[in-house]
């Protein structure tokens, strides 16, 4: 079986920690709505784990009701980071899942098809990270505003997500990171530090992340909204 994680615990934002954008309307529909919906709509997902702030649990049970979101099977609060919300998702997961996909539900333009595709990478190779080749001229910054170089361009990708992976591999790099003492900000980097390879799913999906005000409108143009 697989399992969807989906994260909404986030406080840090330009809009400010008191503004939760999982919340925010777009459209007709929270921010959050649009992720769960396309989980619903996953053939590949058998059930969802929602991942709120733990004061927004009663809220997160209101919209996946609302929206007929019956594969939420669990709904719980997070950490005060990622990794922990993340793994407050896996804590709630039964012995019969074998891979899981985890996405951000800041991200409203994610695709069922999106999310499958992660999934066929992950039972091929045990991962699948949603991707985009860098397109803009990268600078490394060491101090200030001032460059220290170009990087080249043609090595990098933004990682975004969805993002599938073998059950154990994220469970271990989880555990990894924890022992280390290391934060990471996506799981492709908890499971680099057990995996031999992360193998990236290259995508077309402009997988908008909510961030800013700015950031709604263009996902209102991207859903045709």
């Amino acid at each position: 079986m697989n399992a969807g994680i989906v994260v909404a615990a986030g406080r840090t934002s330009p809009m400010g920690s008191h503004v939760d954008r999982a919340f925010l309307s777009l459209g007709t529909k929270p921010v959050l709505a649009y992720s769960l919906i396309a989980f619903e709509k996953c053939p590949d997902i058998d059930m969802v784990v929602l991942v709120v702030r733990k004061d927004r649990v009663d809220a997160g049970q209101a919209l996946a009701k609302m929206f007929g979101c019956s594969k939420v099977k669990k709904i719980v609060g997070g950490g005060a980071l990622r990794q922990g919300s993340v793994q407050a998702g896996l804590d709630e997961l039964h012995d019969e899942i074998t891979f899981v996909t985890v996405h951000d539900g800041s991200r409203p333009c994610v695709t069922p098809d999106q999310i499958s595709e992660t999934i066929k990478s992950a039972k091929r190779y045990g991962t699948g990270v949603a991707a985009v080749k860098a397109e803009d001229s990268l600078k490394e910054v060491l101090k200030g505003q001032t460059v220290t170089r170009t990087l080249d361009r043609s090595k990098f990708w933004y990682a975004l997500t969805p993002q599938s992976f073998r059950r154990e591999l994220l469970v271990k790099g989880h555990e990894s990171a924890r022992k280390k003492q290391l934060t990471v900000w996506d799981d492709s980097e908890a499971v680099a530090l057990v995996a031999d390879e992360v193998h990236l799913v290259p995508t077309t999906v402009p997988n908008i992340k909510i961030i800013s005000a700015d950031d709604l409108t263009l996902a209102a143009a991207v859903l045709r909204l």
